[in-house]
Protein backbone atom coordinates (compact mmCIF):
# COMPACT_ATOMS: atom_id res chain seq x y z
CA UNK A 1 0.00 0.00 0.00
CA UNK A 2 2.91 2.23 0.58
CA UNK A 3 4.24 2.09 -3.09
CA UNK A 4 0.98 2.79 -3.94
CA UNK A 5 0.14 5.96 -1.45
CA UNK A 6 3.62 7.67 -2.52
CA UNK A 7 3.52 6.44 -6.32
CA UNK A 8 6.12 4.57 -6.57
CA UNK A 9 8.07 6.88 -4.00
CA UNK A 10 7.46 10.00 -6.08
CA UNK A 11 6.12 11.34 -2.93
CA UNK A 12 9.24 10.83 -1.12
CA UNK A 13 11.30 13.54 -3.70
CA UNK A 14 11.79 16.71 -2.58
CA UNK A 15 11.18 19.83 -2.78
CA UNK A 16 7.27 19.85 -3.56
CA UNK A 17 6.37 15.46 -3.02
CA UNK A 18 2.96 17.25 -4.66
CA UNK A 19 4.72 18.29 -7.49
CA UNK A 20 6.31 15.12 -8.46
CA UNK A 21 2.92 13.34 -7.91
CA UNK A 22 1.11 15.44 -10.43
CA UNK A 23 4.40 15.02 -12.61
CA UNK A 24 3.77 10.92 -12.31
CA UNK A 25 0.22 11.84 -13.74
CA UNK A 26 1.37 13.10 -17.11
CA UNK A 27 3.05 10.38 -18.58
CA UNK A 28 0.08 7.63 -16.95
CA UNK A 29 -2.56 10.44 -18.28
CA UNK A 30 -1.00 9.37 -22.13
CA UNK A 31 -0.10 6.52 -22.12
CA UNK A 32 -4.02 5.69 -21.14
CA UNK A 33 -5.26 8.34 -23.72
CA UNK A 34 -3.11 5.62 -26.31
CA UNK A 35 -4.56 3.04 -25.33
CA UNK A 36 -8.19 3.50 -25.26
CA UNK A 37 -8.43 7.07 -25.72
CA UNK A 38 -10.37 9.39 -23.39
CA UNK A 39 -12.24 6.67 -21.74
CA UNK A 40 -9.30 4.70 -20.75
CA UNK A 41 -8.17 8.00 -19.01
CA UNK A 42 -11.21 8.18 -17.41
CA UNK A 43 -11.18 4.41 -16.21
CA UNK A 44 -7.79 4.71 -15.22
CA UNK A 45 -8.85 7.35 -12.57
CA UNK A 46 -11.47 5.66 -11.27
CA UNK A 47 -8.98 2.94 -10.42
CA UNK A 48 -6.35 5.56 -9.32
CA UNK A 49 -9.12 6.73 -7.01
CA UNK A 50 -10.49 3.49 -5.48
CA UNK A 51 -7.23 2.04 -4.91
CA UNK A 52 -5.43 5.38 -3.90
CA UNK A 53 -8.18 5.71 -1.11
CA UNK A 54 -7.29 2.61 0.82
CA UNK A 55 -3.58 2.99 -0.04
CA UNK A 56 -3.60 6.45 1.26
CA UNK A 57 -6.02 5.23 4.66
CA UNK A 58 -2.97 2.92 5.24
CA UNK A 59 -0.14 5.60 4.87
CA UNK A 60 -2.37 7.85 7.40
CA UNK A 61 -2.53 5.32 10.01
CA UNK A 62 0.94 4.05 9.78
CA UNK A 63 2.46 7.94 9.97
CA UNK A 64 0.04 8.74 12.59
CA UNK A 65 -0.10 12.61 10.30
CA UNK A 66 -4.03 13.83 8.91
CA UNK A 67 -2.35 14.44 5.48
CA UNK A 68 1.18 13.45 5.22
CA UNK A 69 3.47 14.92 2.62
CA UNK A 70 4.88 11.80 0.83
CA UNK A 71 1.20 10.66 0.04
CA UNK A 72 0.60 11.76 -3.61
CA UNK A 73 -1.78 9.25 -5.23
CA UNK A 74 -4.41 12.32 -4.39
CA UNK A 75 -2.61 14.38 -6.82
CA UNK A 76 -2.22 11.84 -9.62
CA UNK A 77 -5.93 11.73 -9.07
CA UNK A 78 -6.58 15.18 -9.07
CA UNK A 79 -3.55 16.20 -11.95
CA UNK A 80 -6.17 13.09 -14.21
CA UNK A 81 -9.04 14.87 -13.39
CA UNK A 82 -7.46 18.17 -14.51
CA UNK A 83 -6.39 16.83 -17.84
CA UNK A 84 -10.00 15.48 -18.89
CA UNK A 85 -10.65 18.01 -20.98
CA UNK A 86 -7.73 17.54 -23.39
CA UNK A 87 -7.95 13.98 -23.62
CA UNK A 88 -11.83 14.24 -24.56
CA UNK A 89 -10.81 17.50 -26.70
CA UNK A 90 -7.96 15.61 -28.74
CA UNK A 91 -10.16 12.69 -29.56
CA UNK A 92 -13.12 15.09 -30.49
CA UNK A 93 -11.28 17.08 -32.90
CA UNK A 94 -9.59 13.88 -34.11
CA UNK A 95 -5.86 15.27 -33.06
CA UNK A 96 -3.27 13.29 -31.45
CA UNK A 97 -3.06 14.33 -28.10
CA UNK A 98 0.12 15.48 -27.61
CA UNK A 99 -0.34 17.95 -30.00
CA UNK A 100 -2.51 19.96 -27.44
CA UNK A 101 0.10 20.55 -25.59
CA UNK A 102 -0.49 23.74 -24.28
CA UNK A 103 -3.65 22.14 -23.10
CA UNK A 104 -1.10 19.78 -20.88
CA UNK A 105 0.97 22.70 -19.50
CA UNK A 106 -2.43 24.71 -18.71
CA UNK A 107 -3.74 22.16 -17.06
CA UNK A 108 -0.72 21.34 -15.06
CA UNK A 109 -0.02 24.22 -13.70
CA UNK A 110 -3.94 25.44 -12.79
CA UNK A 111 -4.09 21.90 -11.07
CA UNK A 112 -1.01 22.82 -9.35
CA UNK A 113 -2.51 26.44 -8.45
CA UNK A 114 -5.58 25.15 -7.18
CA UNK A 115 -4.09 22.30 -5.23
CA UNK A 116 -1.63 24.79 -3.13
CA UNK A 117 -3.67 27.89 -3.21
CA UNK A 118 -6.95 25.99 -2.01
CA UNK A 119 -9.76 28.18 -2.44
CA UNK A 120 -13.69 27.26 -1.66
CA UNK A 121 -14.45 23.80 -2.13
CA UNK A 122 -10.97 22.58 -2.15
CA UNK A 123 -10.26 24.43 1.20
CA UNK A 124 -13.63 22.59 2.47
CA UNK A 125 -12.02 19.54 1.52
CA UNK A 126 -8.95 19.51 3.03
CA UNK A 127 -10.42 20.95 6.15
CA UNK A 128 -11.86 17.94 6.94
CA UNK A 129 -9.08 16.29 8.14
CA UNK A 130 -9.61 12.99 6.73
CA UNK A 131 -8.94 10.55 4.39
CA UNK A 132 -11.71 11.47 2.28
CA UNK A 133 -10.74 15.06 1.91
CA UNK A 134 -7.09 14.21 1.66
CA UNK A 135 -8.22 12.54 -1.90
CA UNK A 136 -11.24 15.20 -2.34
CA UNK A 137 -8.97 18.29 -2.05
CA UNK A 138 -7.22 17.07 -5.24
CA UNK A 139 -10.54 16.07 -7.15
CA UNK A 140 -12.04 19.09 -6.41
CA UNK A 141 -8.58 21.13 -7.26
CA UNK A 142 -8.65 18.96 -11.01
CA UNK A 143 -12.55 19.95 -11.86
CA UNK A 144 -11.42 23.91 -10.69
CA UNK A 145 -8.70 23.37 -13.27
CA UNK A 146 -10.19 21.62 -16.13
CA UNK A 147 -13.01 24.37 -15.89
CA UNK A 148 -10.15 26.96 -16.51
CA UNK A 149 -8.75 24.86 -19.13
CA UNK A 150 -11.59 24.51 -21.23
CA UNK A 151 -12.15 28.08 -20.67
CA UNK A 152 -8.10 28.59 -21.65
CA UNK A 153 -9.11 26.35 -25.14
CA UNK A 154 -12.69 28.32 -26.08
CA UNK A 155 -10.54 31.70 -25.70
CA UNK A 156 -7.51 30.11 -27.60
CA UNK A 157 -9.47 28.91 -30.15
CA UNK A 158 -12.11 31.68 -30.60
CA UNK A 159 -14.81 29.91 -29.33
CA UNK A 160 -15.36 32.91 -26.81
CA UNK A 161 -14.73 35.88 -28.55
Amino acid sequence: MHLIATVFGLGRLKPGPGTWGSLGALPLTYVLHLAGGPWAVLAGLIVVFAVGFPAARAEVAASGLEDPGHVVIDEVAGQMVALLPVTFGAAMMGAEVWRLWPGWVAAFLLFRLFDIWKPWLVGRMDRRGDVFGLMMDDVVAGVFAALVTIVLAGAAHGLLM
